[in-house]
């Protein structure tokens, strides 16, 4: 009996130490498997503290993309053009969103560029429909449109964005570069002490205010095709137009920034609600204004005007306008009582409802 009792105990003991040599072997197994996929860089996503968050990439299979049993959690992707009020709009969203209990994360791309590798887009596609931790979820970054349908997704974020009147946003960016802004006023900028005007710099001809650097709203909306990079090129036009009706739920123009707002608090109360409220009385909502701008002259005004990226680029910023103002118009109802917009409110009903239950 005693026998017994002491080979029952020996075999506890030896199948325990067997566990324990597994566990050991599974976790170091576990540590190799995700050093090599950090190291191979297939995780990948940043916090908006900019600590490194880390999670493993499922690839998708052939059959289902990047389709998953789990539905996408409501998801903003603001690929937000320079000198827009994009910066004021943003904050906004980072002051509300601890209370209103959804993520804003900006997209830091490296270098400053404004086009994103295909592996790249890969990435920000499969982050985004699957880092379930940070749903709900506003995504923001300088960067073009990326279809999330070219990768095989199933599950589409909701794009917005805003618009300027182009020759308002190049002059306000040529400015910002030398003189800064009151965001940050202490900030020394990349041409800080150049006190060379804009007209000058067109008249000197100068590669930083050519022209061509004032295509940037029509790619921005086209996407990552190589046309939507070629400067004054009617192709992008036509695409960034399509993406604009089809692929934005909202796109907005800066002088009405406030207008972009309510809309979005009428369609997205978890988000936006409060939003209109915030533009109108908080005086952090207009932060970012460039310290010193000189108006460009009506020569120089004329000699911009005859390019063709300006045409094509105005172009879109008209049709975005004519596109807003009807959304606003069907959307929108002034309220008397607050004396600014308001949502319209349920504007249809359900009737003849059969069988009857």
């Amino acid at each position: 009996m005693l026998l017994k009792k002491i080979l029952s105990s020996q075999t506890c003991i030896v199948m325990l130490l067997m566990f324990c040599i597994f566990r050991i072997l599974y976790l170091e197994y576990l540590v190799s498997f995700i050093t090599n996929e950090i190291n191979s860089g297939k995780l990948s996503a940043r916090s908006q503290s900019g600590n490194s968050v880390q999670f493993p990439a499922r690839s998708p299979s052939p059959e289902t993309g990047l389709e998953y049993h789990q539905s996408l959690d409501t998801v903003i992707v603001y690929n937000r053009v320079p000198k827009t009020g994009s910066t004021s709009f943003v904050n906004m969203a980072y002051e509300m969103c601890r209370r209103k209990r959804y993520n804003v994360l900006h997209v830091n791309v490296t270098g400053n560029s404004h086009v994103l590798s295909l592996s790249d887009q890969y990435r920000f596609v499969h982050n985004v429909t699957k880092w379930r931790e940070r749903q709900p979820a506003l995504f923001h970054g300088h960067f073009g449109f990326v279809d999330f349908q070219q990768f095989g997704s199933k599950e589409q974020p909701l794009y917005i964005n805003i618009l300027r009147d182009p020759i308002d946003r190049f002059v306000s960016y040529y400015y910002f570069l030398r003189y800064g802004d009151n965001y940050r006023p202490h900030l020394v900028r990349k041409k800080a002490g150049d006190k060379t005007t804009f007209d000058e710099c067109i008249r000197l001809n100068r590669t930083e205010c050519s022209l061509d650097a004032m295509w940037l709203q029509v790619p921005f909306m086209c996407g990552h095709s190589a046309q939507c990079w070629i400067p004054g090129n009617p192709w992008a036009l036509k695409k960034a137009k399509e993406n604009l009706v089809s692929k934005y739920l909202l796109v907005g123009v800066t002088e009405e920034l406030t207008d972009f707002v309510t809309v979005l608090e009428a369609v997205f109360p978890r988000f936006f609600s409060g939003g209109t409220d915030y533009f109108l009385n908080n005086k952090k909502a207009h932060l970012r204004r460039t310290n010193q701008k000189f108006p460009p002259s009506e020569d120089i005004l004329e000699h911009i005007k005859k390019s063709k990226v300006w045409q094509l680029e105005n172009e879109l910023y008209l049709y975005a306008k004519e596109q807003f103002h009807f959304i606003k118009k069907n959307t929108l109802v002034y309220n008397h009582r607050l004396e600014y917009d308001v949502d319209k409110g349920m504007q249809f009903r359900y009737e003849k409802i059969y069988p009857k239950s």
